[in-house]
């Protein structure tokens, strides 16, 4: 049985065999965090030498005639995940069947309008992910402290539930119940436009002048970073969502708009305005977001000049740990035809002054706080 950091046995709350259908990032990341607890995981997929893949680096193993999946986890594309779901439902007549598609409702209209029982189906989505796709991306700890939608309906019953549950907390996510629609309307904001916004603003870098990508910095690459990720997926994406994402790009639309109409004429009465509260009311939004396991607690930054050596990062991280500081962040900037890199680091409000005081001690030299 897997032990956890202190040596104590950590048995899965999931019992009996799980069916993954689709091997690429999400359902080989599902199959490596249930092995890593000791569940038995059967994996499936239409691309041969992906199921292979995945297998190879211990995903799971191959299906086999008599398996009796007590959980099925269907991770295929949103344009044939109805056409899966259905299958594996009549596949597997003792079976909850699950998905992790990132659009809910569709699917679920699509079956309710062939008439298929949807007793035993409970749609989730795991909110987690990368750009890069494919069970050679795949990761244990992909949906460590990572929300995870459920969508019930009155014909599920607890037993059901409480398996697809039990699946969200193995793989270390936070299990959350929404119904479909108020999880379409939520990731169209969250996840959808977003993506859009990062791929119209990198799409402006594609003919760019190469001097001025040369001052590239941490913002351009921090809004664009999701601009990396499959277009034939999100075209799907995107198609199945598309009420809720239009109307929030409609209104993002009208935003920039009036942006853009008082920088015509910058200095004309109330275009100061509207620039200054444009940017304060996303102040006020960042600071709605999250942290670190969900809270809202806020951090410090300190931004410290790492040689371009090897060992320095290492060595940064043991000062650290020496001065008790925790890390509750990092991030990472390296400028074209610098020696050195600029490591941000987040820690408690606390932890700032006595974190900046004791690396300097050490040597480090400090950029400055995101304060300044």
């Amino acid at each position: 049985m897997p032990t956890g950091r202190q040596g104590v046995s950590v048995a899965p709350r999931l019992s009996g065999t799980v069916r993954v259908v689709g091997a690429g990032l999400l359902g080989a990341s599902i199959g490596h965090a249930l092995r890593a607890k000791g569940v038995d995981v059967v994996l499936t997929d239409a691309s041969p030498a992906q199921l292979r893949l995945a297998i190879d680096y211990g995903a799971g193993r191959a299906a086999a005639d008599d398996d009796r999946p007590s959980l099925v986890v269907v991770a295929v594309p949103p344009d044939v995940t109805a056409d899966v779901i259905e299958a594996e439902l009549a596949r597997f007549p003792e079976a909850v069947v699950t998905d992790v598609a990132s659009v809910k409702l569709e699917p679920f209209r699509e079956l309710q309008s062939r008439g298929v029982d949807l007793a035993r189906y409970i749609g989730s989505h795991p909110l987690a992910g990368r750009e890069r796709g494919g069970a050679i991306s795949a990761r244990a700890d992909l949906f460590i402290g990572r929300p995870w939608v459920v969508c019930r309906d009155g014909d599920t019953t607890a037993s059901d539930l409480a398996l697809v549950e039990a699946l969200a907390l193995d793989v270390g996510a936070m299990p959350l119940e929404m119904t479909p629609e108020e999880h379409d309307r939520s990731v169209a904001l969250t996840s959808h436009v977003p993506q859009v916004v990062a791929s119209l603003l990198a799409g402006r870098l594609a003919e760019a002048e190469e001097g001025a990508l040369r001052l590239s910095g941490q913002g351009v690459r921090d809004t664009t970073r999701i601009a990396a990720s499959a277009p034939e997926l999100w075209v799907q994406i995107l198609g199945a969502n598309a009420g809720p994402v239009v109307e929030i790009l409609d209104s993002l639309a009208a935003d920039l708009r009036e942006v853009s109409d008082a920088l015509r004429e910058p200095t004309a009465p109330g275009a100061r305005r509207v620039v200054a509260e444009t940017i304060r009311n996303g102040n006020d939004g960042v600071e709605r977001l999250p942290g670190k396991h969900g809270q809202n607690q806020r951090f410090e930054s300190l931004i410290v000049m790492v040689d371009d050596r090897a060992g320095q990062l290492g060595r940064l991280f043991g000062d650290l740990g020496d001065l008790g500081v925790s890390v509750e962040d990092l991030r990472l900037e390296h400028s074209p035809g610098a020696q050195f890199g600029l490591a941000e680091i987040s820690v408690e409000p606390a932890a700032l002054h006595g974190a900046i005081s004791g690396l300097q001690e050490r040597g480090w030299r400090i950029a400055g706080t995101t304060n300044d």
